[in-house]
């Protein structure tokens, strides 16, 4: 039983999901309290009603005390997690006990992530995130709504099935010779013959990539783009299995597979594949082939589906917004990129993310914005920002006032904007103004909103036009050059992606280990042996209870490790029946050489959750260590591992050390 929850500080429900048990737990509890003949209240206005005095209560105390609850649970179990961005507040509910409360607030962290991705520096003002999430236009807003759960179911699967999305890493597909030649392949055929061509509307491709199910099987960026974060690629991985879910438990090479298997013969009937229509439907349960619905909403269901299967275009781009570093230019989160995703055949799918035309705009706003928000800190914190902000402002002065004037010549609405930055002016820089004080803080908030509402002008989803794209006919061209390439590869890559890395390869070699997660946290990388527990896939560990519970003991292991790691320990061994988990962090430099073990500080409660997809704890932490190596690149590696609780200590911490350094060479095949 769970559920999230966006709302604004007036307790106004700007998103929520929730799964079909809180569903029917909140129309009990609402259709229990009416009276005999009234008809039951509209779904939204329920949750509104179960929310309202949480959000109230929440506002209250921060009101009175400066701070509110971040969890709670309830005399049934219920666990309530809150967190506060800007104005909106994010609540994660589990009624089932299948979620903690660092999962709870995981999900209210990836959430945000994903409206990032989704929205860009909208997200930063609340004003227009307010509308951003809750359209007037109820179809549009139902339409952003599904597409929003969709997200969060899509990641919420993921990260219960796939170790990468576990333990936020991206996984490889190990084949050294095809990987370099898919890359080879995607610069010279793909990208290179795209961004010569005069068609390419303006556009340029900077990263192509090639994904099997959820691993990476090839990936090049261009020279002029910038580094892909893990943190964003993770994220454009969720959006591609929203877009074509894998049906990973449809094994469709599953004969090849068991060539080498140490498992015995399976013989089978495979399934007949779903129609493409039904492989985009919503997860779930499929409902029952009898069923009897009111006629009034049946109709505004088909005539739902009807409009949705008159915008769908397959050719059109999904509008996202990611991190990019420029060289002598900083770091700027959030600019646009247009992502096509091409799907090869079921599983296999080529992602194209390109630099749309006039992206400079967004990092002059963002660059205006970042001065803005340090601006208003320093007059919310009272510091003398007459002396200190002044003489920055007046550089920053004639720059937007340029900068106004060439929005205005593109045609883009720039009369608020330059009614807002008018009224900053007459109040910052005139003798009759109130100058650089708090009396300046609502003129500073204003030009931050006025800033977000050019940028989401510019650059919203809605505000693409059928021009500016790449045109069909040079995505179907590039579609059918990497088909033809991977033809003879197809049902091979599907069955690897299975079978990535198999624990028999190791057990000559470390007799009594079970399962390890190796991880390069510096590239954002993991290296682990296949997890299938699927009861259609057979695995080393069989079918039914054995895999069922290594998988358990494994996604337990990277809990507690985390747990430890946020306390600041970077080793940790526990013996928990017949079973011996191992953790380790450690430093090392671009030679392999191992660098010496620090006490890294610990993390208060409150903290982002580690990981790399939400929040990049593991960048911060490589900052840290980083201020006494600057003479050298530093890395991050991560090892778990799970042993047979009979062998010696010494030998598991030898085998530890020995898989590290066999490991560390795979590592080294380059993404790009």
């Amino acid at each position: 039983m769970k559920c999230l929850l966006v709302s604004n500080e007036k307790a106004e429900v700007l998103f929520y999901w929730t799964d079909s048990e809180f569903e029917q737990h909140v129309q009990e509890q609402y259709g229990n309290s009416q009276e005999e003949g009234e008809r039951l209240p509209a779904f939204e206005d329920s949750i509104n009603t179960l929310f309202a005095p949480i959000i109230i209560s929440g506002s209250t105390m921060v009101d009175i005390v400066g701070d509110s609850y971040t969890s709670f649970s309830t005399e049934n179990n219920h666990i309530y997690v809150l967190h506060q961005f800007d104005e909106c507040l994010y609540i994660a509910v589990n009624g089932d006990g299948e979620e903690t409360e660092e999962d709870l607030k995981r999900k209210i962290y990836v959430m945000k992530k994903l409206t990032e991705v989704m929205f860009g520096m909208v997200t930063l003002s609340s004003a227009l995130l307010r509308k951003e999430l809750r359209p007037q236009d109820t179809v549009q807003r139902n339409r952003l709504w599904q597409k929003l759960r969709g997200l969060l179911e899509t990641y919420s699967r993921l990260r219960e099935q796939d170790q990468s999305f576990l333990v936020e890493a991206v996984e490889r597909l190990i084949h050294p010779t095809l990987c370099e030649q898919c890359i080879e392949f995607l610069e010279r055929r793909v990208v290179q013959q795209i961004n010569n061509s005069v068609e390419r509307a303006g556009e340029e491709v900077l990263h192509a990539f090639i994904l099997v199910h959820t691993k990476l099987l090839a990936f090049y960026s261009s020279r002029n783009a910038t580094s892909l974060t893990t943190s964003d690629l993770l994220a454009l991985i969720i959006l591609v299995q929203d877009l074509h879910p894998s049906k990973m438990d449809l094994d469709d090479g599953a004969p090849e597979e068991m060539e080498n298997s140490s498992v015995p013969d399976v013989f089978y009937t495979p399934e007949s594949s779903p129609p493409d229509r039904e492989s985009v439907q919503a997860r779930g349960e499929s409902p029952p082939v009898f069923q009897f619905v009111d006629p009034d909403i049946q109709m505004a269901e088909d005539s739902l589906k009807t409009l949705e299967v008159q915008t769908l275009d397959p050719s059109a781009p999904s509008r996202v917004f990611l991190e990019a570093t420029l060289k002598n230019e900083g770091f700027f989160p959030m600019m646009p990129h247009s992502m096509y995703c091409l799907p090869l055949w079921p599983g296999i799918s080529m992602v194209l993310l390109t630099k749309i035309p006039d992206s400079h705009i967004a990092m002059n706003v963002y660059v205006y914005l970042e001065a803005f928000v340090k601006l208003e800190k320093r007059l919310c914190e009272g510091q003398g920002a007459a002396t200190r902000g002044q003489p920055s402002f007046q550089e920053h002065r004639s720059k937007l006032d340029r900068f106004i004037r060439t929005l205005a010549s593109m045609d883009i609405q720039t009369s608020q904007l330059q009614n807002a930055w008018t009224d900053f002016k007459n109040k910052a820089f005139t003798r009759s103004g109130p100058g650089f004080t708090k009396d300046l803080l609502p003129s500073c908030r204003n030009m931050k909103t006025q800033l977000c509402s050019v940028y989401r002008q510019c650059f919203a989803a809605e505000c693409m036009s059928s021009s500016q794209r790449l045109p069909p006919h040079m995505q179907e061209r590039a579609l059918s050059m990497v088909q033809e390439k991977l033809m003879d590869w197809k049902d091979f890559l599907l069955v690897k992606s299975k079978r990535n890395i198999t624990m028999v390869s190791y057990l000559e070699e470390f007799p009594g280990l079970i399962h390890f997660v190796y991880l390069d946290r510096s590239g954002g990388q993991m290296i682990a042996p296949s997890l299938n527990v699927s009861d259609r896939t057979a695995s080393e560990l069989g079918k039914g209870p054995l895999a069922h519970f290594i998988k358990d003991k494994v996604w337990g292991l990277v809990a507690t490790a985390r747990r430890y790691l946020q306390k600041g320990y970077t080793t940790v061994t526990i013996r928990d029946g017949d079973y011996f988990y191992c953790y380790f962090l450690w430093f090392e430099n671009e030679s392999g050489y191992k660098l010496e073990v620090i006490d890294i500080p610990s993390l208060p409660e409150d903290s982002a959750p580690i990981g790399m997809l939400a929040w990049d704890y593991y960048r911060k932490l490589l900052r840290y260590y980083s201020k006494s190596h600057q003479s050298e690149v530093v890395k991050c590696y991560e090892l778990l591992t799970v042993h047979l609780g009979v062998i010696p200590t010494e030998y598991i911490l030898q085998h530890c050390s020995q898989l590290a350094r066999k490991l560390w060479e795979p590592s080294r095949i380059p993404l790009l």
